[in-house]
């Protein structure tokens, strides 16, 4: 398919090109296109900036090679870049209908196709190759460089089926106030609606106001309740305290993240002082409302929990600094609209500069005294 500006000439790609597609039997997959990673001069160079970037949020990565040319010290900097960021990676030597892949190159990887765009050549087998990469990764397959290297392709992280067992009644709780999304729900909780319905489980929806009235309809209490995390006050004075009760943004916590990292994130916020300045990160853009959470909300549980006044950073959508150090904490989004590799990546930054990163439904339980109770339907105590 014709999906953007192609010509001889290097650099007509500037911006990574992605395309939603099937791939059996993997599933539905992104397909991300990058820049040259060899272009030079300042307008290059950000090529290569994006171009890496991509990868943060790569399951798979598939290094296109010349075999007329050979591999270059950039295709050497990027293999450097997959095994780095463990990134199960295959080597595609393109122009097979005129040139032969290098001796011993198989040696590089260990997995690797030829491949022809001109004449389809190999690219059925490398569809092949990939599909079978995403889907044993999800089982303990290989990965870059052995069993297991691929566990951040699909997330061996429950959701919340491992909570459920068939016939548990789940309270979902979605309020439909004036953020929420017209017609529709927001991926988390239809995502948590699927793996209860998979587990057996019945779960059931309801705004906050209902909510009572459902507790009383059922016959016995529910296995679970799960709340949005804005109204986990109100949820939590309305659920008797012996129903175990969390919210969809922790449950993306544990779903995406270290859970007990986070938890220890979410303690350091007490020793904010008017001096720290601390990022506030959301995964996707939408239009702020004059009551919003990341922006409004949110600055006032932090404040709320750490006595202070700190100064707050903003950003969203793909947009996420390399260099944390200015900030004291990070406050990130569950990450609904990340993949777990994206989000594993920028946890992994915020470590490796010793920055606290935790979630928002972390901050909120904790501002409204309710952080052990919100944990404890996963087995983490908030001691």
């Amino acid at each position: 398919q014709a999906l953007a500006v192609v010509s001889p000439v290097a650099g007509t790609t500037t911006d990574p090109v992605r395309k939603a597609m099937e791939l059996a039997p993997a599933g539905p997959v992104l397909v991300v296109d990058t820049p040259g990673i060899d272009d030079e001069g300042d307008v290059g160079q950000l090529r290569v900036q994006r171009a890496l970037r991509a990868l943060d949020e790569a399951d798979v990565a598939v290094l296109v090679v010349d075999a007329a040319r050979g591999l270059t010290p950039f295709d050497a900097q990027l293999l450097e870049a997959f095994r780095e960021r463990v990134v199960p990676h295959v080597l595609a030597w393109n122009k097979a209908d005129v040139a032969e892949a290098p001796e011993g190159a198989g040696l590089v990887l260990g997995r690797e196709v030829r491949v022809s765009a001109l004449t389809g050549e190999g690219v059925h087998q490398l569809k092949e190759l990939l599909a079978a990469m995403v889907a044993g990764a999800g089982e303990g397959g290989l990965g870059a460089d052995g069993p297991g290297a691929a566990a951040g392709l699909a997330s061996a992280n429950p959701l919340v089926a491992d909570l459920l067992s068939p016939g548990d009644v789940v309270v979902l709780v979605i309020p439909l106030d004036s953020a929420a999304p017209k017609g529709r729900l927001i991926l988390p909780q239809q995502q948590v609606m699927r793996d209860a319905l998979e587990a057996g489980a019945f779960p059931c929806a309801t705004g906050v106001e209902g909510l009572p009235a459902l507790l009383d309809m059922l016959p016995r209490p529910p296995r679970l309740v799960v709340t949005d995390s804005q109204v986990f006050g109100a949820v939590a004075a309305a659920v008797p305290t012996d129903v175990p009760l969390t919210s969809f943004s922790i449950l993306m916590a544990r779903y995406k993240g270290d859970l007990p990292a986070q938890l220890a994130a979410v303690r350091a916020l007490e020793a904010l002082s008017d001096d720290s300045t601390v990022l506030i990160a959301e995964g996707c853009t939408h239009h702020r409302q004059c009551n919003d959470i990341g922006t409004v909300k949110l600055p006032e549980w932090i404040r709320q929990i750490s006595g202070a006044n700190p100064q707050f950073a903003f950003t969203s959508g793909r947009e996420f600094s390399d260099d944390l150090s200015p900030y004291a904490a990070v406050v990130h989004c569950g990450g609904c609209m990340l993949n777990r590799q994206e989000m594993q990546s920028r946890l992994r930054r915020a470590v490796a500069q010793g920055v606290p990163a935790t979630n928002y439904g972390m901050v909120i339980a904790h501002a409204n005294g309710i952080l052990p109770r919100a944990l404890a339907p996963l087995g983490v105590a908030a001691s």
